[in-house]
């Protein structure tokens, strides 16, 4: 086997902006792992609020790419790297080599039937109220929006946004931009402007009050759960765990998570860190599994990748083997 990695850098459709943080483009790692003429390919962007970067994934990638090259399998990668983007994009590259060389499509080795998914599509945290009800209201094609949210007036951002869209199904992301006395002082307001979940309003590290509060809208687990290792916390102060692929380390271990948090009765979250289609088909497949998908990183890109995945009104159907899987 052999294997090669690249950078690839793509511009956004609009500035991207989230509590704390901007994108003008995402940048993000392409594995190929080439046996006997057939090559797979995985894509990924690293946790950048671990430091899991581009130029950190690369490195780990060479570290490894001897014993990735004679022979290392899906499970004993999972012991060879930790959870991050690198174990990610060797671990898709994998899933979709073993598609190719054997013949059968991602849904034949996972066992999942594919469907068409209702994505949401994100609204960018804009300086102003008025800026992000414009963007929604431009949204007029997607039912289910996913609103960027930091600690600067975010009940008047909701407000504005249902006034501009009385229709759509509405989603929040703090991103841990709040304290917990302002989770607690916004959260009936969002109830009343039927916000169907709160998405990381605390830190990571500092959401342990939330053990035993009961939350007028249901809270999402987004950095407070990064793999396995850290459901049992999560499951005592989150209602649903959003699993993304590059927190897990790849779609091996988020099957694995996407199971043990159905067990403990948790909703779920397919979410991605953005990045062009190859990104996303491994994070459609989770998203037959779960409650709400987040897959809109194509769209938030000025342009994709041909073949990509294929989206039409705020749905985006499965993707052809030619894309991945």
């Amino acid at each position: 086997m052999k294997l090669s990695a690249h950078v690839e850098s793509w511009p956004t459709a609009r500035p991207f902006r989230i509590a704390g943080r901007e994108w003008l483009n995402f940048d993000s790692v392409v594995v190929e792992l080439e046996q006997d003429g057939i090559v797979g390919r995985g894509e990924g962007l690293g946790v950048f609020y671990l430091g899991d970067n581009v130029p950190d994934m690369l490195a780990a990638i060479e570290a490894v790419s001897p014993m990735i090259e004679a022979g290392v399998d899906r499970a004993s990668l999972e012991a060879l790297l930790p959870a991050g983007g690198a174990r990610n994009v060797l671990d898709l590259a994998l899933w979709d080599l073993e598609a190719k060389t054997s013949g059968r499509s991602i849904w034949s080795l996972t066992g999942i039937a594919p469907k068409p998914l209702q994505t949401v599509y994100t609204i960018s945290l804009d300086p102003e109220p008025a800026d992000m009800a414009a963007h929604a209201a431009s949204a007029a094609s997607h039912g289910l929006l996913k609103v960027k949210l930091g600690a600067d007036r975010p009940l008047e951002r909701i407000e504005a946004i249902r006034q501009a869209r009385p229709d759509v199904r509405l989603v929040v992301d703090a991103n841990q931009a709040w304290s917990f006395e302002q989770l607690q002082a916004v959260a009936p307001g969002f109830a009343d402007l039927g916000v169907e979940m709160i998405e990381q309003p605390l830190a990571r590290g500092a959401d342990a009050c939330l053990s035993g509060y009961r939350s007028p809208v249901p809270l999402g687990a987004d950095e407070s759960c990064l793999h396995l290792g850290e459901l049992d916390a999560a499951a005592t102060r989150y209602q649903m765990i959003n699993i993304k692929l590059d927190k897990t380390g790849g779609l091996t271990h988020a099957l694995k998570l996407a199971h043990a948090a159905r067990e403990r009765g948790l909703g779920l979250m397919v979410g991605c860190m953005g990045g062009s289609s190859l990104s996303i088909a491994p994070a459609f497949v989770l998203g037959c599994l779960v409650d709400l998908v987040d897959i809109d990183g194509p769209l938030l890109l000025r342009r994709d990748r041909l073949p990509g995945m294929h989206y039409e009104r705020g749905w985006v159907t499965p993707p052809a083997a030619a894309v991945w899987g």
